[in-house]
């Protein structure tokens, strides 16, 4: 079968080169290109190019920012305005680049940089589809934004006003009533998905018309290229598989837990788990059913809000604890502008948005944090792990514009979370003051372990399918993509949706990223490095002892790598990073640091789950499960009909020419 649909797609593309139509280059080694080889032109429009980019993206940052800040409609039309000019710029810039044949370019340096310009883009489209798209995805991010769901047991339906992130994240993490959880879980994601489909369906057109005058065969292939790997899905497929006997075991306590909460009437004790039972309207992070979960509740759970409050810690000063934390390890201390500019708590008078995030200005000295910070241990991680950010947009701010980026589209993320590790750990706690407690306690460590793995090793798998998702409809098609995300889901997390789901839904737009055309394997690739890089650091700060229980606080030797690490930006291959990060051991994203992370939690949960008789680790898959989600036509069908209609177009080509 796969075979037959990456031959269609090729003849796709056969039929669209024969056609002539919207094709502006004949591509070799699939990436578009044009004649000039002039190195002296070429390092010119680069140096224009970093110029002007520099300051389009000072611009539309700080427009977003004055929105972010101060939510007026004139910041908003102000914003739009931004963003419409940045989108004509880049399109410009993809035409100019496009000129050139990167390929034959003697330099190397200007080689990369072209090439990296002319894919990830969808300028590659005419003018009409081009402001379409970009159309479509702001249309779908203003839906997405303005869904309200209707509460629980509202019989009338005059107060729809739940918002996701102040009620229904809320009620899906506090609740307990398996009719109330089913009831959000639907209202969210039929109020989500079916507005959108259509629109939805249209930016997959779109988003493949582009990649394939880009010279890809399809836009997830093109969205695999930002990691320069040929051999990266097979690399982070063996890396997916190696934690999945993990993963299993800590799905197979948890099903047991649930099952003694909801009974035989919710879910099976060997089945996959309902999507709504797990604290999250997503099911990515069970962190909100550790009540139910937890190993031993006679220990407390670590949290050091009440005594950050005794002390009296305001917002200032957890974000003055975060540069010291970074300063010990001989980082650099905020900028002035950090301090002046940088929105550190929620501000009176005015409307915000609050969601936490790192800014980089562009100009090479104003980085911002925004951030409603409230006086709690969770903000405190947070504040540690948005300033590791910042320290990444210091340490690159002298590259070209281009390169002032992660290594690839997981670093970013993956080193403010192995910071997070080092902070979020009662051996840290301790050292600053803010737990007293004995922490070398087996039941505290294995409770901590726990609450990490549903953070963690819950997020793993849907971390990994998201984007396998994405590349499945991209490369096979629309028709069936509800049931794809379901079957992915089931597949890999072990996850069903509570109710019947049929293809007028789209179930994975309950989730932002995808309608708002954002890669989400860079999660999964920030999982796994968070824990290598955490790795690395412990080692060179001498840790000895389980590494859960590593502080790198005051290692320079810690803060020499992680320096080596963040001053390079994009400018090397993100191997050659992993290289020097690992002395040469291995130029690959390893599992095994995880493993080893949570290896005290895997031999109590193999212990407990072989105590409890469990037949079955993991889940077995019942026509029930499947009935769930599975349309009434077979995929095999449309597919036959779409290879004999292409084959018939190319035969009919030939015949007319």
């Amino acid at each position: 079968m796969n075979f037959v649909l990456s031959l269609c797609a090729r003849l796709v593309f056969v039929v669209t080169l024969l056609r002539g139509q919207d094709v502006l280059w004949v591509t070799d080694a699939r990436i578009a290109k044009g004649n000039n080889i002039n190195l002296g032109e070429a390092l010119q429009f680069l140096r224009e190019y970093d110029s002007e980019a520099s300051s389009m993206c000072l611009r539309v940052t700080t427009a977003q920012w004055s929105y972010a800040t101060n939510m007026t409609d004139f910041n908003k039309r102000r914003m739009i305005d931004e963003q419409t000019l940045k989108a004509k710029f880049d399109k410009v810039s993809w035409r100019k680049a496009v000129e050139f044949d990167w390929s034959r370019i003697p330099d190397p340096l200007a080689r990369r940089l072209l090439r990296m310009l002319v894919t990830n883009s969808r300028a590659s489209l005419g003018d009409d589809k081009f402001n379409e798209i970009y159309h479509l995805i702001s249309e779908m991010k203003d839906l997405y934004a303005h869904v309200r769901a209707c509460p629980y047991n509202n019989f009338d339906k005059l107060y729809c006003d739940l918002e996701l992130d102040l009620d229904v994240k809320r009620i899906m993490a506090k609740s307990r009533s398996n009719a109330e959880l089913t009831h959000i879980w639907q209202e969210w994601h039929n109020k989500v998905g079916p507005p959108m489909k259509n629109k939805f369906m249209r930016y997959v057109d779109l988003a493949n018309q582009a990649s394939i005058l880009n010279g890809f065969q399809n836009a997830g292939e093109e969205m695999r290229f930002a990691y320069e790997d040929e051999n990266f899905e097979s690399e982070i497929a063996q890396a997916f598989h190696k934690i999945q006997p993990l993963y299993k075991e800590l799905f197979t306590y948890v099903r047991r837990q649930l099952f003694k909460r909801y009974g035989p009437r919710v879910l099976r004790s060997n089945g996959p788990i309902p999507a709504h039972l797990l604290g999250d309207i997503w099911g990515q992070d069970w962190s909100n059913i550790e009540d139910i979960v937890i190993p031993y509740r006679e220990y407390k759970k670590i949290d050091v809000t009440d005594e950050m409050l005794r002390q009296g810690f305001t917002p200032l000063r957890m974000f003055q604890m975060a540069e010291e934390f970074y300063t010990s390890l001989g980082l650099k201390p905020m900028p002035p502008e950090f301090w002046r500019y940088s929105m550190l708590e929620r501000p009176n008078g005015r409307k915000v948005q609050c969601t936490v995030s790192a800014w980089d200005f562009c100009n090479k000295i104003d980085f911002r944090i925004k951030q409603c910070t409230e006086v709690n241990m969770n903000d405190l991680i947070t504040v540690h792990h948005e300033m590791a950010h910042i320290q990444y947009y210091l340490y690159y701010a002298d590259q070209p514009y281009l390169y002032r980026d992660g290594a690839n589209p997981g670093f970013h993320e993956g080193i403010a979370n192995a910071i997070s590790l080092s902070v979020n750990n009662p051996t840290h706690l301790y050292r600053v003051g803010l737990y007293n407690n004995n922490t070398d306690i087996y039941e505290t460590n294995i409770n901590f372990l726990m609450s990490m793995a549903l953070k963690k090793v819950a997020y793993a798998p849907f971390a990994y399918l998201v984007d396998q998702w994405r590349y499945q409809i991209f490369e096979y098609g629309v028709k069936t993509m509800n049931a794809d995300w379901w079957e992915l889901r089931l597949r890999f997390q072990g996850i069903v949706p509570p109710v019947k789901r049929t293809e007028s839904h789209l179930d994975a737009a309950a989730k932002r990223h995808v309608i708002a055309d954002m890669p989400y394997i860079r999660y999964f690739v920030a999982l796994l490095l968070e824990f290598q890089v955490h790795d690395v650091m412990c080692d060179a700060a001498g840790h000895r002892g389980p590494l859960h229980t590593c502080d790198i606080y005051r290692s320079r030797e810690a803060g020499r790598i992680l320096m080596d690490i963040l001053k390079s930006g994009k400018s090397r291959h993100w191997k050659d990073i992993i290289r020097v990060l690992t002395k040469g051991n291995t130029d690959t994203i390893s599992p095994e640091p995880m493993l080893d992370y949570f290896e005290p939690l895997l031999l109590w949960l193999e212990g407990k789950n072989k105590r409890e008789e469990e037949k079955i680790i993991g889940w077995s898959t019942k026509k029930e499960d499947t009935a769930l989600f599975q349309p009434l036509v077979s995929k095999g069908y449309s597919v036959g009909c779409s290879l004999v209609f292409v084959i018939n177009s190319v035969l009919l080509l030939v015949l007319n020419m």
